[in-house]
């Protein structure tokens, strides 16, 4: 590997060598791809030396932000001391013990048991795999449907894209698979809805009741429920929407998987959006912010009693190779000491959270934006054209164009459609969410010129 290769060497490359994910691969070429050569903090340093405040921290995981010294030596020392072994056959090491006591302690009361995996995708996975197996062992085979939402991200297997309620994602793998039913997610503004959220939720509260009416609430296993559709266009829960689904499904005999890919480790002001909505899940997904993104990790917790039953089935054949990497684990537990010593969780709840949406809700007359959407350090800006919504067609990009000029102005920021989403680092100062903002008004003022 050479030592300083040129960026036109990497670019071209990386055009013959390497697919991208979630991109459009003749318009990054025509371009160039971004590189990234290194971070710290909150900042990103670009191919040209530009530092770059990154308002997406990565892809909404890097919590304790770049260059963390903790999780770099708790990961140097586990590589010296032992990179990897399995948990398979009754071995595992110590990281991954320790953190699945970490997230135990932190979790709501009945979920004390983890199963490691990758990614998110995989932890989704993982718990699709156990509901099924929970249901057969308790002479329930029938109960094998699974419900999500539309605007839903739950991952990209064939299952977890079956589950996830975003066109773009399964129309072009020909999914979702039979036994996947999407239920409205409540996102009045995503369907032109006239409906205030609130009235909204209840609306898809009665659309979900009539569809597990409808397909037979014992043939429905689980339904996957991200506390806030990150991926989707960061969605927070009308009030009163979330407990109301919780008791829907409790009623019903369906599980509810809590995707926490997303909203778990302080994102939302909280550990676990679990808790901050006193959800009570029967499992929780988790990935993302239990390294900070610094290596794979994906997790799923379970309830004690799905636990029992799981255990009562004598041989548990599920599994990844790297499933508890103690190097991966390292690093997680690193990351959630950091977490937790530098309280960071309370820190979102009552000072940079509320800033941050300060800062996010006085766009509110901007001519550019049509709604805004946030809670904690998470939130998104729907933009409209000139001529207003009416003006949007599906070409318009707005978010894609708007991040573009965005990043021009030294800020990384996701385009989705036509809206941006922003996700910083945990760590961020006052002084950063103000830069943050800063950039977001310069790149809309470019937006319409």
């Amino acid at each position: 590997m050479s030592t300083n290769p040129s960026v036109q060497e990497l670019r071209s490359l990386d055009q013959q060598y390497h697919l991208h994910p979630f991109t459009h691969h003749l318009d990054m070429h025509e371009t160039g791809t971004h590189l990234i050569k290194s971070g710290d903090g909150c900042f990103l340093v670009d191919e040209d030396d530009r530092r770059l405040l990154d308002g997406l921290a990565g892809l909404w995981c890097v919590n304790v932000g770049y260059n963390c010294s903790a999780i770099t030596s708790a990961v140097t020392n586990q590589m010296r001391n032992l990179p990897y072994y399995p948990s398979f056959f009754n071995s595992t090491t110590e990281p991954p013990i320790r953190v699945a006591e970490f997230l135990a302690k932190k979790a709501p009361p009945r979920i004390n048991h983890t199963v490691f995996s990758n990614s998110g995708s995989e932890a989704n996975e993982s718990a699709l795999k156990i509901i099924r197996s929970y249901h057969k062992l308790r002479g329930q085979p029938g109960k094998f449907k699974i419900l999500s939402r539309t605007f839903a991200y739950h991952g990209v297997t064939m299952a977890t894209t079956s589950m996830t309620g975003l066109p773009s994602c399964y129309d072009p793998f020909n999914l979702p698979l039979p036994g996947f039913i999407h239920v409205p997610g409540p996102h009045p503004y995503g369907v032109n809805s006239p409906l205030d959220p609130e009235a909204f939720g209840k609306w898809c509260l009665e659309e979900t009741a009539r569809i597990i009416r409808e397909e037979g609430a014992d043939t429905i296993a689980a339904m996957f429920v991200e506390p806030v559709q990150g991926a989707g266009g960061v969605i927070p829960p009308p009030t009163g929407y979330l407990q109301g689904l919780r008791e829907l499904l409790r009623a019903n005999n369906i599980l509810f998987v809590a995707d926490e890919v997303i909203t778990a480790f302080g994102r939302v002001g909280d550990w676990f959006a679990s808790g901050l909505w006193n959800l009570d899940p029967d499992l929780i997904t988790l990935a993302k912010g239990i390294t900070s993104g610094y290596l794979p990790l994906g997790a799923t917790m379970v309830s004690d009693e799905i636990t029992d039953v799981i255990h009562s089935g004598g041989y548990f054949a599920h599994g990844f190779t790297y499933s508890g990497h103690p190097t991966s684990a390292a690093a997680a537990l690193a990351n959630l000491q950091t977490i937790e010593s530098l309280g960071l969780v309370e820190r979102v709840r009552s000072d940079v959270g509320p800033y941050f949406q300060e800062k996010l809700h006085s766009f509110a007359e901007h001519p550019a934006v049509a709604e805004i959407r946030g809670i904690g350090l998470i939130g998104a800006m729907e933009l409209v054209p000139r001529g207003g919504r009416s003006a949007l067609t599906p070409a318009s990009a707005l978010g894609v164009r708007a991040s573009g000029l965005i990043r021009k102005e030294g800020t990384i920021v996701r385009g989705i459609r036509d809206l941006i989403a922003v996700a910083p680092p945990l760590i961020i100062t006052h002084e950063e969410i103000d830069q943050l903002f800063e950039s977001i008004s310069a790149g809309l003022e470019k937006l319409w010129d």
